[in-house]
Parts: structure tokens; C-alpha cells; sequence
């Protein structure tokens, strides 16, 4: 009897290297992201096939407000007009649709609506889950759990604090996947990376396929994950 593949059940991809994709080819930097969006339509649509039931895309962290304005602009009209597009992909493969977001008001009220008109549209998806980390940072997620707790008297226990960070219902990572050669996770999933594996690859995110799913997953089933046992 042929053994079955372990599947993780969350994946996060830390989406890295779209402005040196574009140098590279000598492109303005900003093309880069433009691509990188597409190439998160593609990894939608491969996750849902690999039956994956959580994928996370950390898109825009709340350290990102610091680049250049320019940058900075091009991107929240980007998620602007191309964010609707993703919520459509994901819906055709029966992808429910969570954005995690700092409550820290800097987000364009335009760019907050199109997110929840995403997250209605495929409200009632079976097949799994797909969380776009925008304007997101896992500090600010811990902290603002914190806040949520003292607000209601709450003990600070790490089961009450995992109750409280954005959309508890998302589990732990069991794979994170950081493209672009880079070995850090820039504080995506400080929570639930506790007991993550990490692969970096050297591959830039405008450069991956769904077909580089099929080796993480393999890359992922090599691993020997122990939890402190």
C-alpha cells in the first residue's frame, strides 16, 4: 500500500524578492511587485489543488510604512485594483478569504472596503482558507491580543492570548516558506511559528511556480517535526 503524503494543514509564505526580480531584468522595481501579486493568484489556486487548508501571504508589513512614498502608494493601489481578482481565484477553488490586519488606522477606508468585499464574497468557501497578512505584524498581533485581554479582565495565559489574535480559528504554521535568499522571518507568525519548519529558498517570489509547491511539499515530509518530545 502506497503511503499517503503529509500535507501540512497551514502554510505561510513570506513574500520576498519582488524588487530584485525587477532590477534584475531590468525593469522598474515596481513591476516587480505587480508580479509578485499574479504569482500569489498561481500559488491560490496551487494550494487549493494540493488540498492545503490554510496558506498564508504576508504581502505588506506594518514596517513596510516606512518605505517611500512612491512605493508605498503604488502598492495600496495595487491591492486596490488587483485584491478583487485574488478573492475571485480563490473563491473558483472554494477558498475562504481572511485579511490580518494592525488595527493601527493607517489603512485607506477605499482599501479596507474592497478587503471586506473579499472576505464576503467567499464567506461561505468549504475547501479551505487563504490569509492575506497586509498592514500585518506579528508583534502588533501579540500586542494587540494583549490589549484585548486587559480590556476584559482576562488572564494572560498563552491559551487566552492565542483566543485573542486575528482570526484564532487559523492554526499554528506548520511550514513557513521565505523566497529570495533571505533567512529571517521579519516578524510574520511570531505566535504561530513556535514549533514551525522553515525552508528559505533562493528562488525570488516572482519567480516561483505552482510546480515549486510540489518540492516544498516533498521538502516538508523529509522534515522530522518532534514538538519538545
Amino acid at each position: 500500500m502506497e503511503k499517503s503524503q503529509v500535507i501540512p494543514t497551514h502554510i505561510g509564505f513570506i513574500v520576498d524578492g519582488n524588487r530584485r526580480w525587477a532590477r534584475e531584468r531590468n525593469l522598474p522595481t515596481l513591476e516587480g511587485h505587480k508580479r509578485g501579486l499574479e504569482h500569489v493568484e498561481k500559488m491560490i489556486e496551487a494550494v487549493a489543488k494540493e488540498k492545503i487548508k490554510f496558506a498564508s501571504f504576508y504581502l505588506f508589513s506594518t514596517e513596510n510604512w516606512n518605505r517611500s512614498e512612491e512605493e508605498v502608494s503604488y502598492l495600496m493601489n495595487l491591492a486596490k485594483t488587483k485584491m478583487k481578482n485574488l478573492g475571485k481565484t480563490a473563491k473558483k477553488n472554494d477558498m475562504k478569504c481572511v485579511f490580518m490586519s494592525a488595527d493601527n488606522g493607517k489603512l485607506d477606508p477605499a482599501l479596507q472596503k474592497k478587503f471586506d468585499e473579499v472576505e464576503e464574497i467567499t464567506k461561505d468557501c468549504k475547501s479551505g482558507t487563504i490569509c492575506f497578512c497586509f498592514n500585518y505584524g506579528g508583534q502588533q498581533e501579540i500586542a494587540d491580543a494583549s490589549k484585548k485581554i486587559a480590556e476584559e479582565g482576562g488572564e494572560f495565559t498563552p491559551e487566552n492570548i492565542e483566543k485573542h489574535l486575528y482570526h484564532p480559528e487559523v492554526p499554528p504554521c506548520d511550514l513557513i516558506v521565505r523566497t529570495s535568499g533571505e533567512e529571517r522571518i521579519s516578524g510574520f507568525m511570531l505566535w504561530r511559528s513556535a514549533y514551525s519548519e522553515f525552508l528559505f529558498m533562493k528562488k525570488y517570489w516572482p519567480a516561483i511556480e505552482p510546480e515549486d509547491l510540489k518540492d516544498i511539499l516533498k521538502e516538508f515530509e523529509s522534515r522530522s517535526r518532534r514538538f519538545g518530545k
